[in-house]
Parts: structure tokens; sequence; C-alpha cells
């Protein structure tokens, strides 16, 4: 069976595809900090595919001749940051990005994780002077 020239169409247009998306494309490399604090880049990758062609007959075809092919194919691709890991010794962070929290009791509520950590932090760092 002869291979149709659709198929080239989808076949090298899914291939490019496949270069520009891929694993590090989503979870990005890690980015390490002086202090010791490694960040990673989470994406959504969202993509679409298309592709179309027909065969027809054309004004100087001569008989017996195969039918002339047009075609044609599309992708687009969206790259979203949605967020980051913040990873500091034991402790793993995702931090979301995402529009401001629209109210101050949706804000307080985010801040809470935030503020358990400063807390923690003083009381440890209070410690540790305490035992010098």
């Amino acid at each position: 069976m002869e291979r149709h020239p659709i198929s080239d169409l989808m076949s090298t247009t899914m291939q490019k595809i496949k270069e520009m998306v891929d694993v590090n494309t989503i979870v990005g490399d890690p980015i390490r900090t002086v202090e010791g604090i490694t960040i990673i880049p989470v994406s959504k990758v969202s993509f679409g595919f298309s592709a179309g062609g027909s065969d027809f007959a054309s004004k100087n075809q001569q008989p017996g001749q195969d039918n002339s092919f047009g075609g044609g194919c599309g992708a687009g691709v969206s790259l979203s940051p949605i967020a980051f890991l913040v990873i500091n010794g034991d402790t793993v962070k995702l931090l979301p990005v995402a529009p401001p929290a629209s109210g101050t009791v949706d804000r307080m509520v985010e801040l809470v994780p935030e503020i358990v950590d400063k807390i923690t932090d003083f009381i440890k760092k209070k410690k540790d002077k305490e035992e010098f």
C-alpha cells in the first residue's frame, strides 16, 4: 500500500510538537540558590493539532495519472507557569502562581503556612541562643 501525503504531514507536525514539548518544559530545571534552597518551576502545557487534505483531479491531469493532493496541518501550543516547588532542607513547599486573594479572609488563609514557618524559625533560633 502506498503511503498517503497526509500521513507525512501529520508525522512531521507531531515530531515538531514532540521536540518542543518534553518533560523539561512542564517541570523546569532546578534553580539552586547560594543559601541551599532549590526552586523548581512547574508549568501547564496545552496543545492542539489539526490536519486535513484532499485528493482532486486537476485541469491538466493525464488519463490514468494519480489525482493531485492538497492539504495542510497546524498546531498550537500554550505554556503557562502554574507553581514553583521550593525545597529548603527537608521542607518542600508548593507556591502557586495565581492572582492575589480577593478578600482579607482569603489572604489570611493563604498566609497561615508562612506565618507558622516564621514562628517555628523564631522559636528555634531563640532556643539555639539559649543553649549557648
